[in-house]
């Protein structure tokens, strides 16, 4: 299943983090991304071929109008 990452958007992974939280907010993207977990807000950096491969979801940003 191929997903087109965006900032902002929370991708939900196979594994869980030890905080017990599965769905992190993607704050860049390229060769690798920086994640933060949505449950205790650590940041991390994983490549982009461990998120592809690993990824169960994706919800996208909302489009808030400025």
């Amino acid at each position: 299943m191929k997903f087109e990452y965006e900032v902002g958007d929370i991708v939900t992974l196979k594994k869980k983090h030890p905080c017990g939280s599965c769905q992190w907010e993607i704050l860049r993207t390229g060769a690798d991304f920086r994640l933060k977990c949505q449950g205790c807000l650590r940041q991390v950096m994983v490549s982009r071929k461990l998120v592809e491969k690993n990824a169960r979801g994706l919800q996208k940003k909302s489009q808030e109008n400025t």
